[in-house]
């Protein structure tokens, strides 16, 4: 909570500073909020009983704002708003805010407490409210010695306590601690009621409870302080000590200020003891009429001495003012103008201000002299306000003057100046410019150019030209500002026009050099030029000369492959075309050769460095040189090379003829033996015992062709040698030859397998050869490709076509995962013959299953779910019986006895998912 009422001096601006600190720590601390509550609750109903009312809970009683309006029409003497009489909070609040406007109203403002705090019965905001009041009712108004408020009350128990002993008022706290400055304050004003002697400063108790109850008996004053907290706490609360001092404030200073009681309680005004209060008025008087006294005298002394001071200065100014002496230089006036406005800045504004005050006081103490009845002052004899003005307007004359004098005086002589400078500046540049220049049209720097750089020399001489042309205005406006100098006879026109005779004359001379530097540049270019005409010519011609050279070295030196006799023909007769165009090449050469002899001479003639160099190329005349020679001793190389290489292919091809009649003999014979051997496995060819024997008789006539498969790899691996890859008198390869060979050697093992396999399975399961004739025949339908396997959707075709019958629902979809587990146990995608015949074969005779053989178990146990290993022993042979006992689970079920065995899950697990 802050609080600011609005008012100026102590109470409205530094008495506000300590309210803060209130803030900070007055609402913090337990017991000072215990101590103002007492003490404001005392105070307001120290007023509340004018109007026959009181407040026991100062919180609590404000709530409904009817109590807090009276009491200020109390204090004031004013009449507020009537009060909302309803019980409801909004009445409530509407009373407390016409109270907070009328505080308002007074020059308070009112920071962050509101209607609804004190409504709300909120302590600390209630508090601050109540202190608002008593700072602007109680203590605002107080004033001792142009003192107000909290400062003014101070001093006024400082006064009244100062003759006493052991008190020493220095604050609101600590100061009224042990009791005996508001003892001072009552025996100051009223020693009749206490006898000041007895009281001792080491009984603070006593002395408080004796103040308190002689202001409470004789004065009208409330006990508003509890001596115990006084004393018990380390700093008592400033706010409730100040409240109670000021109503002795009022109470002892109503009885003598008559008229002004509207602050004083009704039996101090009858108080008529009066004795010391006459004294003391008598000598405040004649304090007030020595201290106006003094003041005058001392403003008399003090209009004298800043008078006389005032026109010592004029006097001291005028002189330097009204001189008109200068040294013809602008540096000079400058100087002095400078000085000028120091005096204006610096010396000046403080007489100007002792003027001020010198009237200032004169019109004070004039004024002062008057309404002490006092004769008006007369000053001495030409120091009168008459004299310092005269001296001052005639001061301010001599600085304008002396002011406009020194802008006359800078102007003319800053045209002057002006001039000089132009002058120095335009000169100045042209030598900036010119620096160099004469070194740089001498420089022989384009002997060591190339034609670039020498053109781009030339392209910058050029630029020179221009620019020195436009430079002759300049060169004209310099001579022309140093004639104007020697006509106002400038102080410095001898080193003036000694250096306008050196611009000219080194202008004339850049002239000259300009002329002789073109000359040489065209000339040097010339030459550049016809050795550029020389190297490109060398660049376009050396270029495609060096790539026909470069292809032509690769070409005589490519490793080629060839593989037939055309190809070999082919690059003889290209290379002998080659050998008809070396004539005009060579003359080409020579051509190109000689471009480079004549830029040497060229260059050796006229010295001209780097000029050997081609821009054009990297190519050098001895780089043709020597690949040229490359080539002419690669011709004779490439003639031999082709050479062996025809002869070679003249062997190679000898070797195709001879391998291709021989593979185009073998590879038929092995085709017509692999058809005959897979007509045998396709089964149609008589009994199995027949097919058994032409499979042997085939089996032998293959081994018998072995030593011309043995004859035809001895041909092929000639052909690797000889690095021979292709055959076109044969459709053969090796490759394809040994596959054939080994898939009859296998195809022929394969089907006696077979033929075996399927003769112990007829005899074995009693399979008629109609039957196995029907398998091989359907199985064969389905295998299109004849690879001797089946897909699963060809098998179940079969399985449909052999009368098997296999739904389409879900069922018989599992029904056909299962047959298809048996016959392709690995799920490799294929069904195989054997493994279809196997499944054929036990689909088409009477086989066990697991139900017969738990019926045989079932016999042999009697009936019974389990069997015991002794039924076992008694019923089977020794080895067959242990094997049983060895590997059937023990019975679970219900009526078991020890040592029973499951036999039922023995059997299903002997069949497992085979039991279809």
């Amino acid at each position: 909570m802050m609080m600011d009422n609005g008012y100026p001096g102590e109470y409205g601006v530094d008495y506000m500073e300590q309210e803060e600190e209130w803030e900070r720590e007055g609402l913090l601390d337990p017991a000072w909020e215990k101590q103002q509550k007492k003490t404001f609750t005392a105070w307001c109903n120290s007023h509340l009983r004018k109007a026959g009312t009181a407040i026991d809970n100062i919180e609590e009683d404000f709530r409904n704002g009817l109590k807090l309006m009276l009491l200020l029409e109390v204090i004031s003497g004013e009449t507020l708003p009537k009060p909302d009489r309803g019980k409801m909070r909004f009445h409530k609040i509407a009373n407390v805010n016409k109270a907070l406007d009328f505080i308002a109203s007074k020059g308070v403002r009112l920071v962050s407490i509101g209607a609804e705090e004190i409504v709300d019965g909120n302590l600390k905001m209630t508090l601050g409210m109540i202190w608002t009041i008593i700072l602007r009712f109680a203590i605002q108004d107080i004033s001792v010695e142009e003192m107000t408020a909290k400062e003014g009350l101070l001093l006024w128990c400082q006064r009244k306590t100062a003759p006493y002993k052991n008190v020493n008022v220095q604050n609101f706290h600590l100061s009224f601690k042990d009791g005996l400055a508001f003892c001072a304050l009552i025996h100051r004003h009223r020693p009749d009621l206490i006898d000041y002697a007895k009281l001792s400063k080491d009984n603070p108790l006593e002395n408080l409870n004796t103040a308190f109850d002689v202001a409470e008996k004789y004065l009208d004053i409330p006990r508003m302080l509890d001596p115990d907290d006084l004393i018990n706490t380390p700093k008592p609360d400033e706010r409730a000590i100040m409240t109670y001092v000021s109503c002795y404030y009022h109470a002892f200073q109503g009885a003598q200020q008559v008229g002004n009681v509207s602050h004083v309680p009704e039996p101090t005004r009858e108080y008529t003891y009066v004795p010391n209060y006459d004294a003391e008025t008598a000598a405040n008087r004649i304090c007030k009429v020595l201290k106006v006294n003094q003041e005058n005298e001392r403003l008399m002394e003090e209009y004298e001495r800043l008078a006389s001071d005032l026109l010592e200065w004029i006097r001291r100014t005028m002189p330097w003012l009204n001189s008109r002496q200068a040294d013809n230089s602008l540096a000079g006036v400058q100087k002095k103008l400078e000085e000028y406005r120091t005096y204006r800045r610096k010396h000046k504004p403080p007489r100007v201000e002792q003027k001020a005050k010198l009237e200032t006081n004169f019109n004070t103490l004039q004024t002062k002299l008057r309404l002490s009845n006092r004769p008006a002052y007369l000053p001495t004899e030409g120091k009168t306000v008459g004299d310092i003005s005269n001296a001052w307007k005639g001061l301010e004359l001599a600085e304008k003057a002396f002011e406009e004098w020194l802008l006359a005086e800078t102007m003319r002589l800053e045209r002057l100046e002006h001039l000089a400078q132009k002058f120095k500046h335009k000169a100045d540049a042209h030598e900036d410019w010119t620096r160099g220049k004469e070194e740089m049209l001498q420089s022989q720097d384009f002997r060591q150019c190339k034609l670039n750089d020498l053109k781009a020399l030339k392209k910058k001489h050029e630029a020179f030209e221009s620019d020195l042309a436009a430079h002759q205005d300049r060169v004209e406006q310099i001579a022309a500002i140093a004639q104007e100098l020697n006509t106002l006879e400038y102080h410095d026109c001898v080193s003036v026009n000694a250096r306008c005779q050196r611009i000219c004359d080194q202008w004339d001379r850049l002239g000259a050099l300009t002329q002789r530097r073109r000359q040489a540049l065209d000339e040097a270019e010339r030459i550049l030029e016809k050795i550029d005409i020389l190297h490109l010519e060398f660049a376009k011609r050396a270029a495609p000369f060096n790539n026909w050279l470069d292809g032509t070295r690769e070409d005589l030196v490519d490793m080629f492959i060839v593989h037939t006799m055309e190809e070999i023909q082919g690059l003889i007769q290209a290379h002998d075309q080659f050998k008809a165009t070396l004539g005009e090449a060579d003359k080409e050469f020579n051509s190109i050769v000689n471009l480079v002899r004549e830029v040497e001479s060229i260059v050796k003639q006229h010295q001209i460095p780097g000029g050997l160099e081609n821009p054009y190329t990297t190519l050098s005349a001895n780089d043709l040189t020597r690949k040229w020679t490359d080539v002419r001793q690669l011709v004779p190389q490439r003639d031999q090379t082709l050479a062996n290489e025809l002869r070679k292919q003249q062997n190679n091809e000898m070797l195709r003829r001879q391998f291709a009649e021989k593979a185009n003999s073998v590879g038929p014979w092995i085709e017509r033996q692999m058809d005959a051997v897979t007509a045998i496995g396709m089964g149609l060819q008589g009994s199995l015992e027949e097919q058994m024997h032409r499979l042997r008789e085939y089996e032998q006539a293959v081994y018998a062709y072995k030593p011309h498969i043995e004859e035809l790899e001895k041909i092929h691996q000639a052909v690797q040698e000889s690095m021979i890859f292709e055959n076109r008198y044969t459709n053969y390869t090796m490759e394809t030859l040994r596959v054939g060979w080994e898939q009859l050697l296998t195809s022929i093992n394969r089907n006696i397998n077979e033929v075996e396999n399927q003769i112990l399975t007829r005899d074995s399961k009693g399979i008629t050869q109609d039957q196995l004739n029907e398998f091989r025949s359907s199985f064969n339908h389905f295998d299109k490709n004849r690879l001797g396997r089946l897909t699963p959707e060809e098998f179940k075709s079969c399985l449909v076509s052999l009368g098997y019958s296999i739904g389409k629902d879900r069922q018989g979809e599992m029904d056909f995962q299962r047959i298809l587990a048996v016959v392709d146990p690995n799920s490799t995608g294929y069904v195989h013959f054997d493994a279809f015949l196997d499944f054929m074969t036990r689909e088409s005779t009477d086989t066990d299953t697991a139900e017969q053989v738990i019926d045989s178990f079932r016999i042999l146990a009697s009936d019974k779910p389990f069997i015991l290993p002794d039924e076992l022993r008694r019923e089977l042979p020794p080895d067959q019986a242990e094997y049983c006992i060895s590997r059937m689970p023990p019975y679970k079920g219900p009526n078991g006895i020890p040592g029973a065995l499951d036999y039922m899950s023995f059997s299903t697990a002997l069949y497992g998912e085979t039991d279809l």
